[in-house]
């Protein structure tokens, strides 16, 4: 049976409850009898290996000894294919 934690509506007491899955009902706090609610947190889960959104899909580092090619402004003549002096685009 998994365990469930609650927390004490009335005074904030955190508790565990061993229940079935299907079990319904209200649990109540061991310390004053108050309503209990259920606390959510986090499952550690890790997906590691292929067919996985995060792993197929990341981007792929970059080769740090490449550097990205300059494109010149739209508005530079270069980019039309025309040079201009001084340009490094032109090159």
């Amino acid at each position: 049976m998994p365990a469930y934690d609650y927390r004490c509506t009335a005074c904030e007491q955190v508790f565990e409850v061993n229940r079935s899955m299907g079990a319904t009902g209200d649990e109540h706090c061991p310390a004053c009898g108050g309503l209990g609610a259920r606390v959510f947190s986090p499952v550690g889960v890790a997906f590691k290996g292929t067919g996985f959104h995060n792993t197929d899909y990341k981007p792929r580092p970059k080769d740090p000894s490449e550097k990205p090619a300059e494109k010149p402004a739209a508005s530079c003549p270069a980019s039309t294919g025309a040079g201009c002096a001084g340009c490094s685009a032109a090159e």
